[in-house]
């Protein structure tokens, strides 16, 4: 009796302590990755290569910690806990967690020389941490009193939420990286007691005597491969998608700070729904999921930046639909709990393959974001699908069923080229009646997986697809790298070449001969860097050696003057072939020709270059939402100061649609002894019509004699202010920085609206 009273105690906490145990341990691991990553930018930069690396390396360790569950699992129970228990005292030799002390050689090549560099640092650390979720659900099962395992896997996503949204909306606007590797490692102290405790409650043989035990001491009959390739088929889809659809944000319709977090956001909760034991919500998410798809896929190419709110509600919405609904279709074609960790196996193998589609091979070898079409095309081929009406599959089943299915994608097909199709030719109103007739025709076939999917493509080609596909065929016009996609274009008044990144203007030339080399944009002759680049020649005579972080289209390029040493700092290639060899804009080889590209990250390229050997430096590279963070800590500050000769100056491009930088630059300017000036430049109407646009940028130097002169050499009418910092705010550093605190209120409110 004593005995049987101590079971019936511990089983009393059992489904607790195994919930905060997995809770805990995907916690830790979204915890990981975005701190690791913060860690390495100032040794690695921000090259799409490295972080592409760093990505594999994480899925890699992800699908390593569920393959050595599943192994784990094949031991007699006290054995597995017993190893496990060992295998974390030992990658405890690792902690606290961080980055092994090695710097990036000059010859090394950052695609191999990065993920050794995260292996070696924290993949023992992350590896034992990724294996909490399948295995603790593999010890909670060994009790089938307990009752289903698989509801434990909503758990494990909501401690993967927590940890993402905690990250850059609580730790690290609260804690320095070294706070943060001290929390970590605390939690996973506290994860080593939890596991223990889940050991003292896990059974000791995996079989028992009492009837009431079946599943957990029973061997089910082997997935077949059928059923394997289902699972990483769901797997894989949403995975892919959850990537595809941040690209398609960012790229068509609003690039705002920390808009990754809602995708992926959405992505773990989708599991929250779909492996819950109350299977309502999924069900019924199921049923309309072939409708979201049409309504919301239909608008795949479409460009929804005039109306970003309405779009980036459709394409959220229709990628949490289809992770549920392929979630759920995972989870109704789940294994027996003794073949559980093999089916978690497999979800990893998925989703590593979903991103590696869309990390590596999509950018590759397409120049715009056509993974996500196909991506949406793929989940409608999976989704179970129902007939609307009983009365549609009576049709369906006729004797004229079977033409049907060849009609109706060819009717669908003519329409959508109708509609918009190399040959288009419908009225406005003819379009929507043809865009709504292909809607019906898809609403009929639902049911009809194939059918159902080519009238679901008519519908995004007559949707601006046959417009993307144009575009591509036109090799010249748009182009695609790692850090992005490309597009060159005229302006509204076809007076001009326009170069835009996703949804950020990088650069425009004049095609009239007589403005051809004129400086336009942010660069205007009045604004900031205008007037210190005119007034170069002045401050530090004809050979004056100046610096260039980020090309562009190579704008600045024409204010180079014969006898100055230009130099430009880029990061990627494909932005040099556009500036330099594209012969959309000349601005580079009319007016530099022989100024230097240094390829690579602009911190580590300047910190190889000899001290002291630059006049000027204009650093170009925070105008999209991506700013790169470790280019504006006080670390970088003083990497520039050593570039720059003692009376040299520095030039920081802040304009930014959703950050405010000034604060930042401020902050590093009073910690280094810089003198620092802000000029906001506001066109005239005769300005704006030479394509000058509004900019703010700051002039620093360590020597306030320097920057007196400036100012005097300046045009008359230029107005420089003092940048004063911001009370409480103590800038960045490679150890700390947050842009939660610099968000405007006015850049985001179109989007929040």
């Amino acid at each position: 009796m004593p005995e049987a009273a101590a079971a019936a105690a511990r089983e009393r906490f059992a489904k607790p302590l195994f919930v905060g145990t997995i809770v805990l341990g995907s916690f830790l691991l979204f915890l990981t990755q975005p701190m690791i990553a913060r860690m390495a930018l100032p040794r690695v930069g921000g090259a799409p290569a490295v972080w592409n690396s760093a990505m594999l390396v994480y899925q890699a360790l992800l699908l390593g910690g569920y393959a050595y569950a599943h192994w784990l699992a094949r031991l007699e129970p006290r054995r597995q806990a017993g190893l496990h228990l060992a295998l974390f005292a030992i990658t405890a030799l690792w902690l606290p967690i961080g980055l092994r002390p090695m710097l990036l050689p000059p010859e090394a090549s950052p695609a191999l020389w990065v993920p050794w560099l995260l292996l070696s640092s924290i993949g023992p650390l992350f590896l034992v941490v990724a294996a909490q979720a399948p295995l603790m659900q593999r010890w909670y099962a060994l009790e089938s009193a307990r009752g289903e395992p698989y509801p434990l896997y909503a758990a494990s996503n909501l401690g993967s939420f927590a940890g993402l949204i905690s990250y850059p909306a609580i730790v690290e606007p609260l804690l320095t990286l070294h706070g943060q590797s001290l929390l970590w490692t605390g939690g996973y102290a506290l994860l080593i007691l939890l596991v223990a405790g889940c050991a003292l409650v896990t059974k000791g043989r995996p079989a028992d005597t009492r009837p009431t035990v079946t599943a957990a001491s029973q061997r089910s009959a082997p997935p077949s491969r059928r059923r394997i390739a289902a699972w990483v088929a769901l797997a894989a889809v949403p995975s892919g998608l959850m990537l595809s659809t941040t690209t398609h944000l960012t790229t068509d319709i609003v690039a705002v700070p920390l808009l990754w977090v809602l995708p992926l956001g959405l992505y773990l909760l989708s599991f929250v729904v779909a492996f819950a034991e109350r299977r309502g919500i999924a069900l019924f998410i199921t049923q309309i999921a072939p409708l979201i798809i049409l309504i919301s896929g239909g608008l795949a190419f479409a460009s929804g930046s005039q109306h970003p709110l309405f779009s980036a509600t459709l394409g959220l919405s229709l990628l949490f639909v289809v992770a549920v609904t392929l979630h759920g279709e995972m989870y109704r074609l789940r294994p027996a709990a003794d073949r559980l960790t093999f089916f978690y196996l497999a979800m990893a193998v998925g989703g590593m393959l979903g991103g590696i589609f869309c990390a590596l091979i999509a950018p590759a070898i397409f120049d715009w974001a056509y993974e996500h079409p196909l991506l949406i095309l793929a989940a409608a081929m999976l989704i179970p699908q129902v007939p609307l009406l009983p009365w549609f599959e009576r049709i369906w089943e006729s004797r004229a069923g079977r033409w049907l299915g060849f009609i109706i994608p060819a009717v669908a097909i003519a329409l959508s080229v109708a509609m918009n199709g190399p040959r288009a030719f419908l009225s406005d109103d003819a379009e929507l009646a043809a865009s709504i007739a292909i809607g019906l025709l898809a609403v009929f076939s639902i049911g009809r997986r194939l059918v159902y999917t080519l009238c679901l493509a008519a519908l995004m080609l007559g949707y601006g697809g046959w417009w993307k596909l144009e575009v591509t065929l036109d090799w010249d016009t748009r182009t695609r790298s790692y850090f992005g996609i490309y597009e060159i274009t005229r302006n509204h008044e076809k007076t001009a070449t326009v170069l835009t990144h996703g949804t950020t203007m990088h650069g425009m030339q004049h095609l009239s001969p007589a403005l051809r080399l004129e400086p336009t944009t942010y660069y205007a002759p009045r604004s900031g860097v205008g007037v210190v680049m005119r007034s170069g020649m002045t401050l530090y005579g004809p050979d004056a050696r100046i610096g260039v972080v980020g090309l562009g289209t190579g704008t600045l390029a024409c204010y180079a003057v014969p006898g100055q040493q230009w130099s430009f700092f880029e990061i990627d290639p494909k932005m040099v072939q556009i500036a330099t060899r594209s012969g959309h804009f000349s601005f580079v080889p009319s007016c530099a020709p022989r100024a230097r590209i240094v390829l690579g990250d602009a911190r580590l390229s300047l910190a190889r270059q000899p001290p002291a050997k630059l006049d000027i430096l204009a650093l170009d590279a925070f105008s999209s939402d991506a700013v790169p963070m470790h280019l504006l800590t006080r670390e970088a500050f003083a990497i520039y100061a050593r570039a720059l000769q003692p009376g040299g100056l520095l030039l920081v491009h802040i304009s930014n649609r959703y950050i405010d930088l000034a604060p930042v630059v401020a902050a590093a300017a009073r910690a280094g002894g810089w003198t620092a000036l802000q000029l906001d430049y506001q066109p005239s109407d005769a300005e704006a019509q030479r394509l000058a646009t509004a900019s703010t940028w700051i002039a620093m130097s360590r020597d306030g004699a320097a920057i007196d002169r400036m100012v005097s050499a300046g045009p008359p009418g230029t107005f420089w202010f003092e940048l004063a910092p911001r009370r409480g705010f103590a800038g960045w550093s490679d150890d700390y920085a947050t842009i939660l605190p610099l968000l405007k209120r006015e850049g985001l409110a179109p989007f929040g609206r």
